[in-house]
This record gives C-alpha cells, sequence and structure tokens, in this order.
C-alpha cells in the first residue's frame, strides 16, 4: 500500500492558500473575516458580547508579534487567572482577530473567569517552526514581566490577574505549541508567575506512519489528510519529515526523556471525528508514562475543532476547562 491513501483534494484550494513564486510565502485567501477588539462594550451587541471586553497589545517589535487581551466585563471582584492562549490553524493560518478565535476567547474569558492573551504568533512558512514556540516563550516571559512590575504592568493584568494561576491554552496547532512551550518553560526562573497547567485542546500531532484514524477519515471535512500533510510540510524546519519531534509525539518523547515528567499538570481533548484523534490518545499515554498527571477528555462524536462551530460542544469544553483550573489551584501545593 502507497503511503497516502487515494484523495482527490487539492490540499492548496482546501486551505485557499497559494505558494508564492519565491517558494516560501503565501498567499492566504481567508474565508473567515477578522474582527477588530471590542474595548467597550456595546449596547447595541448581542448579550454574548458585551460579557468581555478586549484590547491589543505590542509583544515583540522585532518579531512584530502582538497579544490580544481579554477582560471579563464587569470585572469579577477577585483577582482570576491568566490564560496565555494560542489559536489554530496548522501554524499556517489566521490570528486572534480571525472571527472564530475572538468570539471563542470572548466567550472563554466571561465564562471561566480568566483574563486570556490570545497570541498573535509568526506563521509558517514565512516563519517556520520553532518560531511559534519561541513567540510563545517571548508571551510567557511578558507575563512574567507584568508580575514582577506591578507600576509598570497594563492595568487589567495588575488589577484582575493571579499570575499564581497562570495556564497556557491552545487549540490544534495551538495545543502543539502548548506542549513544546510548557517544556521550555521548565527551564526558566518564572517567578512571580506560575505555571499550573497546560491545557490542549485538539492538540496538532501527527508522523510518518499513518494512524487508524487518520486512514479512517482520510477525506475529512475539517482535516482531511492531504491538507494535513501540506501544513506539516509547510511548518516544519526544512528538510525533515513528520518525524520530526515537533510533530510526532513518540520523537518528542525520545527528545525530551525525563523532563517530560517535570510538566505540571495537563489537559487534552479530542474528538472521535478527528483524523488526529489516535495521536492525541498516544500523546496522552506518553505523558502519563512519564508521570504526569492528565485530565484527558474523549468523546465518540464530534469532529476537529467541533466546539467552534457547535454552542453545546463549547459548552462542554468549558466547563471542562473550568473544572481542570479549579482542580489544580485548590490542590494543596505541599
Amino acid at each position: 500500500m502507497s503511503e497516502t491513501p487515494s484523495s482527490t483534494i487539492d490540499p492548496y484550494e482546501f486551505l485557499k492558500i497559494k505558494l508564492n513564486p519565491d517558494g516560501a510565502s503565501l498567499t492566504r485567501n481567508y474565508q473567515v473575516p477578522s474582527v477588530p477588539p471590542c474595548p467597550a462594550v456595546d449596547p447595541q451587541a448581542p448579550p454574548e458580547e458585551q460579557q468581555t471586553i478586549s484590547k491589543d497589545l505590542p509583544l515583540n517589535p522585532a518579531t512584530n508579534t502582538s497579544l490580544r487581551l481579554y477582560l471579563p466585563h464587569p470585572p469579577p471582584p477577585s483577582k482570576i487567572p491568566l490564560l496565555i492562549y494560542f489559536h489554530g490553524g496548522g501554524f499556517v493560518l489566521y490570528h486572534p482577530s480571525t472571527l472564530f478565535f475572538h468570539h471563542s476567547c470572548n466567550s472563554l474569558s466571561a465564562f471561566l473567569p480568566a483574563v486570556i492573551a490570545s497570541v498573535d504568533y509568526r506563521l509558517a512558512p514565512e516563519n517556520r517552526l520553532p518560531a511559534a514556540y519561541d513567540d510563545a516563550i517571548d508571551a510567557v516571559k511578558w507575563a512574567q514581566e507584568q508580575a514582577q512590575n506591578p507600576a509598570q504592568s497594563d492595568p487589567w493584568l495588575r488589577d484582575y490577574v493571579d499570575f499564581d494561576k497562570t495556564f497556557l491554552m491552545g487549540s490544534s496547532a495551538g495545543g502543539n505549541i502548548v506542549y513544546f512551550a510548557g517544556l521550555r518553560a521548565l527551564d526558566l526562573d518564572l517567578s512571580p508567575l506560575n505555571i499550573r497547567g497546560l491545557i490542549m485542546n485538539v492538540p496538532f500531532f501527527s508522523g510518518i506512519q499513518r494512524s487508524n484514524s487518520e486512514l479512517r477519515l482520510v477525506n475529512d471535512q475539517t482535516l482531511p489528510l492531504p491538507a494535513n500533510d501540506l501544513l506539516w510540510s509547510l511548518s516544519l524546519p526544512e528538510g525533515t519529515d513528520r518525524d520530526h519531534e515537533y510533530c510526532n509525539p513518540t520523537a518528542a518523547d525520545a527528545v525530551h526523556g525525563e523532563k517530560i515528567g517535570r510538566l505540571p499538570m495537563c489537559f487534552v481533548n479530542g474528538y472521535g471525528g478527528d483524523p488526529l484523534l489516535d495521536k492525541q490518545k498516544e500523546f496522552v499515554r506518553l505523558l502519563e508514562a512519564r508521570g504526569v498527571h492528565v485530565d484527558a477528555h474523549f468523546v465518540e462524536d464530534g469532529f476537529h475543532a467541533v466546539e467552534i462551530f457547535d454552542p453545546e460542544k463549547a459548552k462542554a469544553l468549558g466547563e471542562n476547562i473550568k473544572g481542570f483550573i479549579h482542580a489544580t489551584t485548590s490542590k494543596s501545593t505541599l
């Protein structure tokens, strides 16, 4: 059998991207609009959009990265957790301003409640991995600086964030970013910031050998195998393949070894109709084998990133994340 099962899908057309003549950049024909932040409540907006305010902040001028910050409205009386969030899109697409990621962070910030800093990290292939991981660590260090210098920090963080309750969260490619940023963060003294947990929704992993779920869902409507392969070919370091540590959890386990066991508690969410399901389950097993406490949620129905489109799935995910945050922040540190 050939490595790639039969599929008639053109991944460039499916993803609405075109490789430019330079061979190193893309033209992205986004079908989903971008939206501005909402620094003040719009009384004409639907009630669910009046629960949070948001604004954009620069992160690293040298790399042209930024953050979109979300604050529940009205702010809660006591300080709340900080979630540093990384959006999905296969490392290649989208931004925090993309409509569905903006709405998702808007709703989650109000529901938990938490301040969310959604990171506009650099995209591939213009900036291949590990650029997104570098940007993630920039965001973590930015949060630490906010915690260290209240007089110079942003008032939303200074007045409302409990930096002892910080989490890294991401969906799809963002979930992958959370894992590798979490590993890097182990080597840093982040005091007084305390990363209590890693929240990974439908994390993006693969490998040279096809998993059963990839084969079963080769023509999946959300993430067909040709699109999956193209995203990895555009984002992995030049000259590498899908068995690189950034893509294959088994390779990452071999590279990082015992260090993985030092990770904080991990939350992993997945769906039965996701081609990535088997790799996500493999990832959970590897974490648990290293001694990491994992709060795993896999349901039989649903598809990759279904919570973006299905309010009930979004609600269930939000409730599970809320439970995870409560469990990790209420546990004794003795």
